[in-house]
């Protein structure tokens, strides 16, 4: 028998980001979910360094690089879409489960379990919860980075976005946004 879901995974690669919008530099669901990795675990240190939190890494982690799998059946819908109304939101909710699972269908038996909780998330887990403000975070980056090369088309979502950010009641959302997140609009030469 032949076992699909890491070259469905490996697939990631091919479905492209912010699709409704002109992007200077094009970004893909592989690309997205290793920056969403990275900010998840910087979150998660932050959170248990600073603010004695007991975030399990292993499961952020396992999260962040799942978090957007069922993207290689379903692509990646517009946030304007996704978001128009609730029967669209459900909709697709239901759709990304069924995905997830035709997904998990093409895992041996015997490892399948080992892949559920990252790809059939606990969406109650306060790591899968880190990890949504990590990808919202993400997408706040990939505003910044787009505005920053004189791309005014990401202008509206980056305010959009930067309110999602605002209302994160976490501490250590906060940290990352005060000590952090400016750095990303710095220039190589500024990083120096």
């Amino acid at each position: 028998m032949k076992y699909d879901f890491f070259a469905y995974i490996a697939r990631m690669k091919h479905i492209k980001r912010w699709a409704l919008m002109h992007s200077e530099v094009e970004e893909n669901v592989k690309e997205h979910s290793f920056d969403v990795t990275v900010i998840a675990h910087a979150l998660a240190t932050i959170g248990n360094t600073y603010f004695g939190k007991d975030y399990d890494i292993t499961k952020v982690l396992l999260y962040s690089v799942f978090h957007e799998t069922s993207e290689v059946i379903t692509g990646d819908l517009p946030t304007p879409i996704k978001y128009f109304n609730e029967s669209i939101n459900s909709a697709y909710k239901d759709l990304e489960t069924l995905a997830a699972k035709k997904l998990l269908a093409t895992l041996p038996d015997e490892i399948r379990a080992h892949y559920e909780p990252f790809v059939l998330p606990d969406k109650a887990d306060k790591e899968y919860y880190l990890v949504k403000c990590a990808d919202r975070l993400s997408a706040y980056v990939k505003c910044l980075e787009e505005l920053k090369i004189g791309n005014k088309e990401f202008a509206k979502a980056k305010k959009s976005i930067g309110k999602d950010v605002e209302q994160m009641p976490l501490d250590e959302v906060k940290y990352f946004v005060k000590n952090v997140l400016p750095n990303y609009e710095k220039t190589l030469d500024e990083l120096e």
